[in-house]
């Protein structure tokens, strides 16, 4: 039964999110939100315990297709960053913004960077690319999502400053505008870089959230020293360039680990 306890504990928090934003929005929208995707994490997980292979692929297009089609086209919500940005410059705690705090700014406290490995709807068209592993050690060039996430920042800024008109019409477009680019630049640099998650590791501005709180998570990779025998194909597998091989908070690349599994899948003697 201990196996079954990780998707246990990630349907209990969506749970728990979705009941309270519930009764505190007094808007049922939330109870079906947060169950829904905490529901298909949950089933993701167990069904990848069961060694189901295509677990963890089955729910990011359960949860990608969601936020991307019903939230953000047919709801006409901006998801990405510019979304958390509109909302909370207007004071509104909307979905945007609380998908933000649950997902990407207090979510990573307990479950790391499993949004991107589960969740987010840029990797879940990247991962259908063939570079999967990748190719070459992690370049140094991290430093761009702190322009691409200023960027953002300044253009939501500028909307209020200049008292932009129709500007949930903005909004809206530069969600659609915002998704091609991504997906543009991703597929860009996967095919440059030989890399599918290229895009993750340089470009994405989500990451200035999620990195310094996943370094306190509570769901993490550990090794077992007693039956690892160095034999380095969690690291050679990995497509974040993490070494799950160091349980210190202050690994290499600690706060990279997107929850992917992988590694556990490749360690020859489940040291993982």
């Amino acid at each position: 039964m201990k196996q079954y306890r990780l998707p246990a504990i990630l349907l209990a928090v969506f749970e728990i999110a979705a009941v309270g934003l519930w009764l505190i929005r007094d808007n049922l929208f939330y109870l079906f939100n947060f169950s829904y995707i905490g529901l298909s994490i949950s089933l993701g997980v167990f069904c990848f315990i069961k060694k189901y292979k295509y677990a963890r692929r089955s729910v990011q297009l359960l949860v990608g297709l969601y936020i991307l089609v019903y939230l953000g086209l047919i709801c006409r919500e901006n998801m990405q960053i510019e979304g958390f940005w509109y909302y909370l410059f207007s004071g509104v705690f909307e979905a945007a913004t609380i998908h933000y705090a649950v997902a990407k700014i207090f979510g990573p406290l307990v479950f790391g960077r499993g949004w991107c490995g589960y969740a987010c709807w840029t990797a879940m068209v990247l991962d259908f690319l063939p570079y999967k592993v990748p190719k070459e050690p992690r370049k140094k060039l991290g430093w761009i999502r702190y322009i691409t996430f200023a960027v953002s920042l300044v253009f939501v800024a500028a909307l209020f400053l200049f008292k932009a008109g129709n500007i949930e019409y903005i909004m809206f477009w530069s969600f659609v505008v915002g998704n091609i680019v991504y997906y543009g630049t991703g597929i860009t640099l996967a095919i440059a870089f030989e890399d599918n998650r290229a895009f993750c590791k340089y470009i994405c501005p989500i990451t200035v959230f999620l990195k310094p709180m996943s370094r306190f998570s509570l769901i993490r990779i550990q090794c077992d020293k007693e039956k690892c025998i160095s034999c380095g194909k969690c690291r050679r597998i990995c497509p974040m360039n993490v070494d799950v091989t160091d349980n210190s908070r202050n690994r290499k690349n600690g706060t990279e680990c997107i929850l992917c599994m992988e590694c556990v899948k490749a360690c020859p003697r489940n040291a993982l």
